[in-house]
């Protein structure tokens, strides 16, 4: 009987921070769930849900992510993008592929055994989900920000992918990133070209991949060939206290009230904090959509919105 393989990512475990980026290797390039015509079957299974999204090569990285889709449709099935992406111009992502019971194992293999490293630094791991683009060459993800930690790992072809600092207020204000953990809206995080000489800059291919902070910016320009990524993202403890500060300092400035900058005054973090758990304790404001379920619900696996 053939024994299952066991597969692994590395970052250099001793210098982890959870708010810095830092590359990674990995050996999960050859998993058979991320060959193409498995992912073509995933897509199959996506059709009639809110599971993928796409958009053509006519994307900068400027482009509104929140409005990218429809700026620039792609007029392809995700099933021939995916079949035919060489040729596709088009970027495609599966969305939440824990909910599909059989890629949820790909999942738990990928993160499962870094548990405990990640944890050791960053404890209260939960709202686990997995994430796969495949894209043409040429084209962009443009540049915005996520709710959740990440390990982004390069499966085929090379890509340059740019990370900011999350706590860079010149790339991306304090404000931007309250608007956007209040109302998941990425109207304030805009990009500006000069933006590129303050980016930690990672050449990917395959088998290596990135470690991306919660809310650090980040774009991705596919080279000359077509590729295909997946990441795996996660909330912590942590993750889940900051996005409630940064959801109270919005509510706050609803109000006219302009809060110490989330980090800099620990007396208002901690009201920040508590204003947000008692809204969603009695399921008012931040308990549901547009704020991240993962404030309301701490599940093992990510809610698919």
């Amino acid at each position: 009987m053939d024994m299952p393989v066991r597969r692994s990512i590395t970052m250099d475990w001793d210098n982890f921070h959870p708010a810095r980026t830092q590359g990674l290797t990995h050996d999960f390039v050859d998993h058979p769930l991320l060959a193409p015509d498995e992912l073509a079957q995933l897509g199959k299974r996506c059709r009639g849900t809110t599971r993928w999204f796409s958009f053509n090569n006519q994307a900068t990285p400027g482009s509104n992510f929140d409005e990218v889709g429809k700026l620039f449709p792609n007029n392809r099935s995700i099933v021939d993008s995916i079949h035919d992406i060489s040729n596709a111009k088009a970027w495609v992502l599966l969305r939440h592929i824990q909910a599909d019971p059989v890629y949820r194992t790909l999942i738990d293999e990928a993160m499962d055994p870094v548990r405990d490293r990640l944890e050791a630094i960053d404890p209260g791991m939960y709202y686990r989900a997995g994430w796969i683009f495949v894209a043409s060459p040429h084209t962009v993800t443009p540049y915005h920000i996520d709710r959740n930690n990440g390990l982004l790992l390069q499966v085929r072809g090379h890509k340059t992918l740019y990370v900011w600092d999350p706590d860079d207020e010149y790339v991306c204000s304090e404000r931007a990133r309250a608007t956007f953990h209040a109302r998941h809206d990425l109207a304030l995080v805009q990009w500006r070209e000069e933006f590129r000489e303050r980016a930690h800059r990672y050449d990917l291919a395959p088998g290596t991949g990135a470690y991306i902070p919660m809310t650090s910016p980040h774009m991705v320009e596919t080279l000359d060939e077509s590729s295909i990524t997946v990441s795996f993202t996660y909330s912590t403890d942590s993750t889940r206290r900051e996005s409630m500060m940064h959801f109270a300092h919005e509510l706050a400035r609803r109000a006219h009230v302009t809060l110490p900058p989330v980090g800099s005054d620990p007396l208002s973090d901690s009201a920040a904090y508590a204003l947000t758990a008692l809204s969603v304790a009695v399921h008012g404001p931040g308990s549901h959509p547009p704020a991240c379920p993962s404030l309301a619900h701490r599940t093992p696996y990510a809610v698919a919105d």
